[in-house]
């Protein structure tokens, strides 16, 4: 079953994280950007981005609704992929990225 103060945890440090590096942006995409169907939004949205404006609200707006949350979700492959050409240090967002996968 999942937890879902760890869930909400995960996501708080996430947010965290891509505010302390700089990635959280108080101008939100475009609505045609929000659109997009590509997994991760990649052809409209970068993973910054589509973690601000999509899963963050999402999965907040799921636990506040007592709605069922996704089974399985493996989001660290690409945020490695992703957040790789950073100059500062990354390790926490990566981790705070994988405590949400593992704590689905």
């Amino acid at each position: 079953m999942v937890d879902q103060t760890e869930v909400r945890t995960a996501l708080d440090q996430i947010e965290q994280e891509l505010r302390k590096l700089g990635l959280w942006s108080s101008m939100p995409p475009s609505p045609e950007a929000l659109q997009s169907v590509e997994p991760f939004c990649v052809d409209t949205l970068s993973l910054s981005e589509w973690l601000q404006w999509i899963l963050i609200p999402r999965m907040n707006a799921l636990l506040d609704g007592g709605l069922p949350l996704p089974g399985y979700c493996q989001i660290l492959p690409i945020a490695e992929e992703s957040f790789k050409e950073l100059k500062q240090d990354h390790s926490a967002l990566l981790d705070a990225i994988d405590a949400f996968d593992k704590a689905l």
